[in-house]
């Protein structure tokens, strides 16, 4: 049985946190749960659910959902929907909650207060937490919980997400709650209104009135602007000086990337060629010391040793987003970005999917317009995702200098940073053209967007989402690459060569003649046998490549250290020409086959995923022949 199947019959008290975008749901969440949380799929859907455990002081457990954040109850989005099924307990495998937490930002009640009327005509037990006190009392806000709490016929809580004991004061409510009997905190006794739109418009209108009728008895119907976002925003948007600071921030981050890696990035390489010597010392030579050397520990070795360079990267961007800068960037590119066809709300996802293409794809159900939205889904893979920064950072270290530049720029940065610019570039291209192929019905509308207030980000909120990333890659090493990585070793190793065999022995097994096979149709591009062997498997996933080609090179290899010495093998057996042919194809290579599932499940079939893959391995092939031919002819080769 499944854990979600579980999860129904479970004891445990099911509290749902329920809050528009921007709201601080996520960081009360994390206060809530800390490090005992897993994020897994709703099932049925490509929508991201956080699940996690808060015990309370009599010993028991209860469990906390944080739904996707949504404007109203009445679906727009597959997020909305997904939320309202986990209300109305129609969501596959979920009870339906037994408390609903509705968490409103205090700088924002006219629009949050909506979402709370209509959570309590659900008839289930409902409570409210009023967060961002700290923010709201620096813009001279003062909010009478005890009034709120009688207009609304609700218990009133107040919390701030960024600080450490933020949350105390749900956690006290918690546990002095009676979870067998939450009757007191039911005010609403049917969910017609998500039933169809007449009833949604109805509702709406009364809940104006009633929101305008709270915030003048609160004395807050008068909007106060956010002075402090006001003046970091004349300065973070201005149309000249914005996209300066955005680009050197972005160029500040790749730097960082190649440049605070170095130290873990050697501490691991240290203990794997530790743990290779061991085995090495230990085993005796035979199939069971070459598959835990050259194929288990090579292959993902090769892999984990650019777990740093992902963190920080994964470290900035949920910085930038928990910072509240990440709207502000979709402002900013919204005029280039409609110049090929999109808007600044196709920002988000791409963004997105430079951690992976998955959840920026997942991300487009936020863009309403289906034309824009297709669009986005095919671009998407061209953003430079991490699985694909194995590779970069593998060519890269063999093959272009550690070397400083004019104001101490790292030459290695420097060319990551054209690489995913190179992607971006790739990718508004390509939107260009489909723009010429796109009726004038069907053409973007003018941006319109929430910009949250700025905040300080909360370091315990960046380490568990670090912490989980850090997860998900280990797993992935663990799973599918361990899997492709051992599959590979038995393809190189068998049939044994012949006796009169003189070259080495991958070449007379399964992947050799595999590789030979396919060095036909990639020696225009300049790669050789043992590239083409590890693009195979690096369908499967990206970073598959790196610890093929270290599987590949080790079997291939007499040396006995071979598995770890990857990166001075490839720099004196290929040429530069090859190497940047390489790059170039992972700039637009096809898309490993979790993301191609992911497109068919969010579009409905097998036309978008057929033309995507088409269109990026006809662009990664013209790239990569332009790419080597231009080196050879410049004497690279």
């Amino acid at each position: 049985m499944s854990e979600s199947k579980l999860h129904f019959f479970s004891n445990e008290p099911l509290v749902a946190l329920l809050g528009n975008p921007n709201c601080g749901k996520t960081a009360l969440f994390n206060l809530l749960t800390g490090s005992r949380q897993k994020v897994a799929n709703y099932s049925g859907v490509t929508v991201e659910r956080k699940e996690g455990r808060l015990g309370l002081d009599s010993g028991k457990n209860i469990r906390i959902l944080d739904l996707p954040g949504a404007y109203s109850l009445y679906p727009r989005s597959l997020d909305e929907r997904v939320t309202c099924n986990v209300l109305l307990g129609r969501a596959e495998g979920e009870k339906r909650p037994d408390l609903v937490v509705c968490i409103l930002s205090a700088m924002n009640l006219r629009r949050n207060l909506r979402l709370v009327l209509a959570a309590k005509r659900l008839g289930l037990p409902c409570m409210v937490v009023l967060n961002m006190l700290d923010i709201a009392k620096r813009q001279g806000l003062e909010i009478n919980t005890d009034a709120l709490s009688k207009e609304l016929g609700l218990p009133v809580l107040t919390s701030i997400g960024i600080q450490a004991d933020g949350a105390d004061g749900i956690k006290s409510f918690f546990n002095q709650l009676d979870w067998k009997d939450l009757s007191a905190l039911r005010t609403g006794t049917s969910d017609a209104t998500l039933e169809n739109a007449a009833s949604h418009i109805a509702h709406s209108e009364s809940d104006n009135i009633q929101v305008q009728r709270i915030l003048k008895s609160l004395g807050l119907d008068q909007i106060i602007p956010d002075r402090f976002s006001d003046r970091l925003d004349s300065v973070l948007l201005h149309p000249i000086i914005g996209p300066i600071i955005l680009a050197a921030l972005l160029f500040f981050i790749f730097q960082a990337v190649f440049s605070w890696a170095t130290v873990p990035m050697d501490l691991i390489k240290t203990t794997i060629e530790y743990f290779g010597g061991l085995l090495g010392e230990v085993l005796p030579n035979n199939w069971l010391r070459s598959l835990l050397i050259n194929g288990v520990l090579a292959g993902l070795g090769g892999v984990v040793i650019f777990l740093p360079q992902i963190l920080i990267l994964f470290f900035f961007i949920l910085l930038l987003e928990e910072s509240g800068y990440l709207p502000r960037a979709a402002f900013l590119l919204d005029r280039v970005m409609g110049s090929v066809g999109l808007s600044g709300r196709s920002f988000i996802p791409l963004l997105s999917s430079f951690a992976c293409a998955i959840p920026g794809i997942m991300a487009t159900r936020s863009i309403s317009n289906s034309r824009d939205r297709l669009v986005t889904i095919l671009i998407a893979p061209m953003m430079t995702c991490s699985a694909r920064l194995p590779v970069y950072a593998l060519l890269i270290s063999a093959f272009i200098p550690n070397q400083k530049l004019w104001m101490g720029i790292d030459l290695q940065g420097l060319v990551l940073f054209l690489l995913y610019l190179a992607g971006i570039f790739g990718a508004m291209g390509v939107a260009w053209i489909l723009k010429r192929f796109t009726s004038e019905q069907f053409r973007m509308n003018a941006l319109m967007m929430e910009l949250p207030s700025y905040h300080m980000p909360r370091l315990g909120n960046l380490a568990i989402s670090l912490w989980q990333r850090a997860e998900i890659f280990l797993r992935r090493v663990g799973g599918i690459i361990l899997i492709m990585t051992v599959a590979l070793w038995v393809l190189s190793s068998f049939p044994t060569p012949p006796d009169w065999a003189t070259g080495s022995p991958i070449q007379y097994s399964i992947a050799g003649m595999l590789g030979q096979a396919l060095s036909h149709v990639f020696s225009p591009i300049g790669f050789n046998w043992q590239i083409s062997i590890a693009l195979v498997p690096g369908m499967a996933a990206r970073e598959v490549v790196v610890s093929s080609l270290a599987t590949v090179y080790a079997l291939s290899s007499s040396s006995a250290d071979a598995a770890d010495a990857l990166i001075p093998l490839i720099s004196t057996s290929w040429s530069l020409a090859t190497a940047l042919s390489l790059l170039a194809w992972f700039v637009f290579a096809p898309q490993c086959l979790s993301t191609i599932a992911a497109v068919k499940r969010e579009t409905g079939g097998w036309k978008i995923p057929a033309i995507m893959l088409s269109y990026l391995f006809g662009l990664a092939y013209l790239a990569s022949f332009i790419t080597y031919h231009l080196a050879v002819f410049y004497g690279l080769g």
